[in-house]
């Protein structure tokens, strides 16, 4: 590498650090009302992102049933199903299987981040325990979206291969 290029990347680099600063000042700046909105018109997109994904993952796969998720853990939707197979060799009986996806945005919180958590089981084996987040100042909807679409396909790649 010769030096017009390393002097690039030094430049690049202090470009990114005057950025960065920048945006922690900013972060400081913004009042606590404006967080609060920039974080609640965050969680609505996402979540009806979401849902939209949820419903329609539950549309390909018969049995899960949808539902929306309004509590004091987040917002997003669920879907769930149950289903009764013959039990393992020499059993008497039916098994119980229970499968389930759920996806949420947290809460606002005084660290002014957006946190997606997910979570999810095929028969009775948890396949899925995530999260991801991002600062408000930094927040990028479409990565969240992006995020969300993967873990949903994964999901649907890992029911499919067990069902």
């Amino acid at each position: 590498m010769n030096f017009d290029q390393r002097l690039e990347r030094a430049i690049e680099r202090g470009q990114r650090q005057r950025d960065a600063e920048s945006r922690e000042r900013a972060l400081r700046a913004m009042t606590e009302e404006e967080c609060k909105n920039i974080h609640s018109k965050s969680r609505l997109e996402l979540s009806e992102h979401i849902e939209a994904c949820l419903r329609r993952l539950a549309d390909y796969f018969p049995g899960f049933d949808y539902e929306i998720l309004m509590s004091a853990d987040g917002w997003g939707a669920r879907i769930r199903r149950d289903d009764l197979a013959p039990g393992a060799a020499g059993a008497k009986g039916l098994a119980h299987y229970y499968s389930h996806v759920e996806m949420l945005i947290r809460p606002y919180s005084p660290t002014r981040i957006v946190e997606l958590v997910a979570r999810g089981a095929i028969r009775n084996k948890e396949v899925l325990s995530r999260s991801h987040f991002q600062q408000l100042t930094q927040i990028d909807i479409d990565a969240f979206r992006d995020v969300i679409d993967q873990w949903v396909l994964e999901y649907a790649e890992r029911f499919s291969a067990q069902a």
